[in-house]
């Protein structure tokens, strides 16, 4: 009886798996899930931030530069906490660069610019620095230098 128990458990695994799309480890895990690094549910934004104080509050009062010029709005999801910085990577950007983004509410942040595909990431000090809550998707309105 438990050796069927065992296999039927193992088949939840290996179908789990072919969903997916990724490959599993021996404990269950997604192959990717097993290289992210290890996070305690009860780690704090704070705690996995590592962006200074200053580094925060220079980005705040960085002021709008001169002949910047506007990329578009776009929904922002958090980004990696692993990637130290702030920056925002979306499909608005086309070459890497210097830049802002402001909240609807007129709160501006900068930011260095990366491009990427598909939904648009904020970094983790972007989303404290600007009050945002973490699992918000708030729009943004995207500048570049």
């Amino acid at each position: 009886m438990s050796l069927v128990l065992v296999a039927a458990s193992g088949c939840a695994v290996l179908d789990g798996s072919k969903r997916s799309g990724g490959s599993t480890t021996a404990s269950g895990q997604t192959a990717a899930a097993a290289s992210a690094p290890a996070m305690g549910a009860g780690q704090s934004a704070a705690a996995l931030d590592t962006t200074s104080a200053e580094q925060k509050q220079a980005a705040l009062d960085a002021p709008a530069a001169s002949g910047e010029r506007q990329l578009g709005k776009v929904a922002v999801s958090l980004g990696s906490p692993s990637e130290p910085g702030i920056w925002l990577r979306s499909a608005l950007v086309t070459a890497p660069g210097k830049g802002r983004v402001v909240t609807a509410s007129g709160q501006s942040v900068a930011v260095d610019l990366l491009p990427g595909q598909g939904a648009a990431q904020l970094a983790l000090p972007g989303f404290v620095a600007l009050g945002l809550s973490l699992t918000a998707l708030p729009e943004v309105t995207v500048f570049a230098n």
